[in-house]
Formats: C-alpha cells, sequence, structure tokens
C-alpha cells in the first residue's frame, strides 16, 4: 500500500532525469580530423626562430674561418626542412664528411655532414695551398682527418656563441660512415636539416647540421629563455620615433652678411692684424643660415659674454615651394 504522495514525487524524479539526459545530449562536441603524419612536425613560429638563430650562426663562422684559413669566404643559410630519418639517410652521399657532436650535460647528438668537395680545399688551405679543386673523390689520410678535426671543433664554438647554450658546451667526435648516423636517432625520428651554401676559394659547396628532435627542443627551450630579455631591453629602452630623430639632429647655423662683394686687391694686401673694410651700411641687417639656406634676417647682438643674433624677419628662399606650384 502506497502513500499519498509517493506516486507524484516518481513521475517528477522521471521529469528532472530525463531533462538531464537532454541537457548532456544536446551540449555541443568538438570533432577534429586527426593526421597522424603531422606528428612531431615543426611550427611555423620555431621554424622563424631556428632560421633567425642559424643565419646568425653563419655570420659567427664566417668571421671564425676568415681569421683561421687566411682567406674570404661567403656561407648563407640555404634553406630549413624536416624530413624523416630514413630518408635523409638514404641521400647521404657515401664519401660524406659527417662528424657527430654531442653536448656535454646531456644525452643529444648533432650531425655535422660536409660536402666532401668541400673538404680538401680546406686542407689545402690550412697547408699552404691555395684552396684549388681536387680532382676525384678519395678518403681522408690521418693527417687530414686530424687537420679536419680542428675545423669541426672551431664550428663547435661557433655554434655554442650563436645558440647561447648555458651550462652546455658540444664536443666534436671523430668522423663517422653514412651508415652510422641511425645510431644518433631514433629510427622513428623526423630530424631537422639545416643547409648551408660556402664560396671558398671560387669553389662553391656545402654544409649541413643534422638534429634530431631532442637537440631541437634544447634550442627552441634555449631561444624562449632569451626572448623575455629582449623584450625587456626594448621596454627600458624605446626606439624613438623618427620625428624625436629627427630632432636630436645638429645643423650648421651661421649668422654673416652674405653676398659680399670684396675687391681682389684688398683680399691680396690682407696680413695678420688688418682690418678689413666690408663697406656694409650698419643698418642693413645681416642673415642667418641653416646649412646655407637663408631662413632669418638678424642683427648681431650680446648675451652676456656670448655673441649671439637677434632674429628680425623670416626669409621666404626663392627655392621653396617650386615644386608644389610645378
Amino acid at each position: 500500500m502506497s502513500l499519498p504522495g509517493e506516486e507524484g514525487s516518481g513521475v517528477a524524479g522521471d521529469a528532472a532525469s530525463k531533462q538531464r539526459a537532454q541537457k548532456k545530449s544536446s551540449r555541443h562536441k568538438t570533432v577534429l580530423p586527426c593526421d597522424f603524419r603531422s606528428a612531431g612536425r615543426l611550427s611555423n613560429e620555431n621554424a622563424r626562430a631556428l632560421t633567425t638563430l642559424h643565419e646568425s650562426f653563419a655570420r659567427l663562422v664566417v668571421t671564425a674561418l676568415d681569421a683561421f684559413l687566411g682567406t674570404g669566404l661567403a656561407i648563407k643559410l640555404e634553406s630549413l626542412e624536416q624530413k624523416p630519418l630514413k630518408d635523409h639517410v638514404a641521400g647521404i652521399p657515401a664519401l660524406s664528411y659527417i662528424v657527430p657532436f654531442s653536448l656535454s650535460t646531456m644525452p643529444s647528438t648533432m650531425i655535422l655532414e660536409c660536402d666532401i668537395d668541400l673538404v680538401f680545399p680546406i686542407i689545402e688551405l690550412l697547408l699552404g695551398g691555395t684552396g684549388g679543386s681536387v680532382s676525384g673523390a678519395r678518403e681522408l689520410s690521418e693527417i687530414e682527418e686530424e687537420i679536419m678535426l680542428d675545423v669541426t671543433s672551431l664550428i663547435a664554438r661557433q655554434a655554442e656563441g650563436a645558440w647561447h647554450l648555458q651550462h652546455m658546451s658540444l664536443v666534436a667526435n671523430r668522423r663517422i660512415k653514412p651508415s652510422l648516423v641511425q645510431q644518433y636517432c631514433p629510427p622513428t625520428d623526423k630530424v631537422i636539416i639545416a643547409r648551408f651554401e660556402v664560396e671558398i676559394a671560387g669553389i662553391i659547396g656545402g654544409f649541413q647540421l643534422v638534429f634530431p628532435s631532442s637537440f631541437v627542443a634544447v634550442l627552441i627551450k634555449q631561444i624562449k629563455l632569451d626572448q623575455p630579455q629582449r623584450k625587456g631591453g626594448l621596454r627600458h629602452f624605446p626606439t624613438a620615433s623618427i620625428r624625436e630623430r629627427i630632432l636630436d639632429c645638429d645643423v650648421m647655423v651661421a649668422a654673416g652678411v652674405p653676398r659680399m662683394k670684396v675687391a681682389v686687391r684688398d683680399l691680396i694686401a690682407l696680413q695678420p692684424g688688418c682690418v678689413l673694410k666690408l663697406r656694409a651700411p650698419v643698418r642693413v641687417p645681416g642673415i642667418l643660415t641653416a646649412e646655407g639656406m637663408e631662413l632669418f634676417e638678424a642683427i648681431p647682438v650680446r648675451n652676456g659674454s656670448q655673441k649671439a643674433a637677434q632674429l628680425v624677419r623670416r626669409i621666404q628662399p626663392s627655392g621653396w615651394g617650386r615644386e608644389s606650384g610645378s
């Protein structure tokens, strides 16, 4: 036997649960397509940051190699791309000069890959030659390997300066074969490749830096650490507007009597201590000029112990306003 009111409360409870269910079903659901091939892809912002970073690196390497080799050269960042490791390894030439660089404080590696046609001119320059092209690619001797180790160590120092690595250093290791590159990167990794074009002693070649994802993460983290410092500097030292910079410019101002004629005999007779009579009436005012342009009529006066010019009337130069009338 049911008590009065129990049936009504049961109906109200069912209605409330139905309303809650309808609200849940009516909520907007966001469904987005997922492309698994884009996983780990470098963002546009990070790509721009890495491009700027390695343009600075190229300038540092040019300065260092110029002093080290004793000859002029040009290096520029040619491209920055991302591709699967297996695709990259498949395209490495057999005789490429490949050196892994390790970070001193963490298990991560960057790889330098240099065209073999660029290696021999560098070695010849360091041995006192002209750096001309060498016919035919070949393997390096032990002495040539030691010479190139000094070059790669120099490149490592420039990379440290460009990347602002804190409490970390790059260590250049011994040369490896192309087949061993896969040992320094995860097999499914997508590597970042920064390709540089080099012109030296009339020879154009190139080298590239290959970054695994772990190494790129270090660089991106360092870039973000540097950004607040740059922004803070802009706040404390704002760039002046063009108008403010123009108002701070110095111009040559002179007050005198222009278009004065003097006889040649009077100029020839001049000697120290002589007085040259200009034959100009005192009542005629002089002219104040700025960078040779006449601006005001002026009278010579004195301001305390300093000479000065009192402006009388503004002059409208004949050259002003010609363009507007034409």
